[in-house]
């Protein structure tokens, strides 16, 4: 009721005002949160216009209210004197706190001249003219550190000065950033953003994309990870003993902190307002380190050629690995196995590893139900994803199905005739290929895949579902032509008004896959969760699991660091089931939440009867 009379206020006031759109007030949250999102991407979105290789330099100075129309004007018109027409002025208006921000090459004399007289007049307009403050809401900064005592005074500068003596005598905090008696030091030591990856060279380093990357604080950041490859390029062009000794050492420490712990999910993408996705940059890094003539580029032709073959020597190993399990119990195959990988780096064992799915066993049931005539005619093209063609289920899994059945058993359900596509033990999307830095080897996987789905659906006369979120978003990328889905959204499209929901009580948790995220999905597979359980739950702070299609296998560590606030909040909300719609990831979140995580498709087929027509 008071926010409305103040919104009512605030209207009443600004209807003769002319403005570019009509005033509008929202109390929803997917437009405010749109809003926002807007103010908060107007300084990385302004840096990342920028040319590359050239600086993004951000001011914050205010000024009294009563003063700011003038001030405005006068601080646009210093802007456009100096040359920087293209610098951008916003803030915070009812501080009287603006923000401005210039995007250029500080490379030459000229431009560090130019800059420096641009500083010198907005010290007099700010602080002469105005009586405004040079430092608005952030530190000071070496950019301001040379007009300090301008601003203050003599004694109140001195006074500081030595109140900081007495906590810092040694001068170990941030020495040179707020005194300083260089009255240069603003236009010296310019940082450069050096070229390095054009997927990566309209970073600006303000670290939105921080947010989202499961290794922040860990191995790496994405940022941190551009911000190393950038000084990894400046070396490569210097001469100096000193910087060719110090490219050695990064080079080698980036291949694990930077290359092997990075998911490569792009989840920093979302954050970032430039959508600069830093995965990119690593499976760019990736194929640098295998070119066509390396062993590694050439087994994974081979692996691409040979997939069913492959797929069929998989299937053994997992179910020795399950007999090993029965016979050891969970307890001494996770100590022998952990051993066995941090001496030879073989893969890493988890009681979550899934037995050996069998086509063989199930491929007669799977036929005479895709094969049933339905009533409707309906039909789908349901191609089960190569990850879901070769792993069961656990061996403590409550569920007794594998993925691929209970699926053919749900569509059945809702009437659907299902049709496979011709030869789909040798079909794959790619991703294997393309996370590992072989483009070329994926994207000729994809065509394959693509020819095969083509003829299946008859041109795109009908839908296409694939189990595995990601497989399906990188089909979307390659795949054109046809009306793709994975379960959750197809399910929620296509079966809702064929089934007859019957929700449980039963708490649940609900991961939302980065590829489900990527596409705008989350919302979906909620609401579809929603449908089957009165309690869902989300947890928080938990984003990408970290297991990256195999690097749960090949570096659990960073699995384990990606969810290491799951099982908290889990053990508090009495959970014992949790529910995703991709099968690597819930083998890791399987192994660290405490409870068994499965495909949504499970739940949904509990919680659903085929509705009878009336």
């Amino acid at each position: 009721k008071e926010l409305a009379g103040n919104i009512q206020v605030v209207e009443e006031a600004l209807k003769n005002f002319k403005t570019h759109t009509p005033v509008h007030f929202t109390d929803e949250e997917s437009e405010y949160a749109a809003y926002w999102a807007i103010r908060a991407g107007i300084f990385p979105s302004v840096g990342g216009t920028r040319k590359p290789g050239t600086t993004c330099l951000i001011e914050d100075v205010a000024f009294h209210i009563e003063d700011l129309p003038e001030a405005t004007a006068e601080l646009q018109q210093l802007l456009a004197h100096h040359g920087y027409d293209d610098a951008c002025i916003y803030g915070h208006a009812l501080e009287g706190n603006y923000h401005f921000i210039i995007n250029k090459s500080f490379s030459s004399e000229a431009e560090v001249e130019r800059y420096e007289a641009l500083m010198n007049e907005v010290k007099m307009l700010v602080v002469d003219k105005y009586d405004g403050s040079l430092k608005a809401e952030h530190g000071t900064g070496r950019n301001m550190a040379p007009f300090v005592q301008y601003e203050w005074g003599e004694t109140a500068f001195e006074l500081m000065r030595a109140v900081k003596q007495l906590f810092d005598p040694k001068g170990l905090l941030n020495p040179g950033v707020i005194f300083n008696d260089d009255p240069k030091c603003h236009i010296r030591n310019f940082k450069p953003l050096t070229l390095t990856n054009a997927h990566v060279d309209k970073c600006i380093e303000c670290g939105f994309c921080e947010v989202n990357c499961l290794t922040c604080g860990f191995t790496l950041s994405s940022r941190q990870r551009i911000v190393i490859q950038r000084e990894i390029s400046r070396l490569k062009t210097s001469q100096e003993a000193a910087d060719q000794k110090r490219l050695l050492t990064l080079e080698k420490q980036y291949q694990y902190l930077g290359n092997q712990t990075c998911a490569g999910d792009g989840l920093c993408s979302l954050s970032c307002p430039m959508g600069i996705n830093t995965g990119d940059l690593t499976h760019d890094l990736r194929q640098e380190q295998l070119p066509a003539n390396s062993m590694g580029y050439r087994m994974g032709v081979f692996a691409a050629n040979h997939f069913s073959e492959i797929k069929n020597v998989l299937r053994p190993v997992l179910t020795l690995a399950d007999t090993a399990h029965a016979l050891l119990g969970s307890g001494v195959m996770s100590t022998l196995t952990k051993s066995i990988h941090h001496s030879i780096g073989v893969p890493q064992w988890t009681p979550a590893m899934p037995k050996a799915y069998n086509p063989e066993s199930v491929k007669k049931e799977i036929i005479q139900k895709s094969t049933q005539p339905q009533p409707e005619n309906l039909k789908v093209v349901y191609f089960p994803s190569c990850i879901n063609q070769t792993m069961g289920l656990a061996r403590k899994s409550p569920e007794e199905q594998p993925l691929v059945n209970k699926m053919v058993s749900l569509l059945h359900k809702a009437g659907y005739e299902i049709i496979f596509p011709d030869k789909m033990e040798n079909l794959c999307c790619g991703t294997i290929w393309e996370s590992k830095g072989m483009p070329d080897v994926a994207d000729s996987k994809a065509a394959e895949l693509e020819t095969a789905l083509l003829q299946a659906s008859e041109n795109g006369k009908y839908p296409v579902l694939c189990d595995q979120s990601p497989c399906l978003y990188r089909m979307r990328h390659t795949i054109k032509q046809l009306r793709l889905y994975e379960p959750a959204e197809f399910i929620y499209t296509f079966l809702q008004d064929k089934l007859e929901f019957r929700p449980t009580d039963k708490p649940i948790a609900l991961h939302i896959t980065c590829s489900m995220k990527k596409m705008g999905l989350g919302d979906q597979i909620t609401a579809l969760a929603r449908l089957c359980s009165n309690n869902v739950f989300i947890p928080e702070e938990v984003g990408c699991c970290g297991f990256a299609g195999d690097k749960g296998f090949t570096h659990p560590e960073v699995n384990a660091y990606a969810l290491r606030k799951l099982k908290p909040q889990i053990e508090k909300k009495h959970i014992d089931i949790g529910y995703s719609n991709s099968r690597t990831c819930e083998i890791g979140l399987t192994t660290n939440s405490g409870i068994a995580y499965v495909s949504i498709v499970y739940l949904v087929d509990q919680c659903t009867l085929k509705k009878e027509k009336i």
